[in-house]
């Protein structure tokens, strides 16, 4: 046998298993197969990137049919919307379990903020905001996605604006977009000189020097 015939039997051979390994999973009920396919999405968009990935490996790493995933989501693009909505509760979830520690203190709230960010983006394996990832893979701003993408940015904008009008900012407005900005400097900082970096590890102490200067009757209080 030729090195290019046995080359041709070994890939059939792997197709074979794959497809016959395929055909032997059971369908999976809707709600179930529905987490299953979110965690497993969630997991190799964020560490490998969304165009990256295909929905083949989306249903390998879920352990569900083909069909059940088409039952849940008729194509990728929706797939990719469900992931962002996640990742956008998610996101959500870290911010008030950093503001919960503090309230009634929008200063010492916005500092915990950035304490947790400082923590989450020092771990390995951190890949830094997903929806900053998502923006630079998908160019075209009218993409359900970078619609998602800018819907979190501005929630964001107005949560941390919230905050710095609860602070009694001579500019409140302003104090958040300064405090914005750094949150994506964070991000990227971890993707560039690493998790646990020097830019990173300052964050909190910037942060806390921003407020003081935007807050200077309430930080001296």
């Amino acid at each position: 046998m030729t090195t290019r015939s046995a080359e041709h039997s070994l890939t059939h051979a792997a197709a074979a298993k794959a497809a016959a390994t395929a055909k032997a999973r059971p369908h999976t009920a809707g709600a179930t197969a529905q987490q299953l396919l979110l965690r497993a999405a969630g997991e190799l968009f964020y560490q490998e990137g969304v165009r990256a990935v295909g929905v083949d490996a989306v249903v390998e790493r879920a352990g569900v049919n083909k069909m059940s995933l088409y039952r849940q989501f008729s194509s990728k693009d929706e797939l990719i919307v469900a992931y962002l909505e996640q990742a956008n509760d998610c996101f959500f979830s870290y911010f008030d379990k950093s503001i919960d520690q503090h309230p009634g203190d929008p200063v010492r709230q916005i500092a915990q903020y950035f304490e947790d960010l400082e923590r989450r983006a020092s771990r390995e394996g951190y890949r830094g905001c997903p929806f900053v990832n998502v923006a630079a893979e998908f160019p075209d701003p009218s993409h359900p996605a970078r619609q998602i993408v800018a819907r979190n940015k501005a929630q964001l904008i107005e949560r941390l604006q919230a905050l710095t009008i609860a602070a009694g900012a001579d500019d409140p407005a302003a104090l958040a977009d300064a405090l914005a900005l750094l949150i994506e400097g964070v991000y990227a900082a971890s993707q560039t000189y690493g998790p646990g970096c020097g830019p990173i590890r300052s964050a909190a102490r910037v942060a806390a020097q921003i407020v003081a200067a935007a807050c200077p009757q309430r930080t001296a209080a």
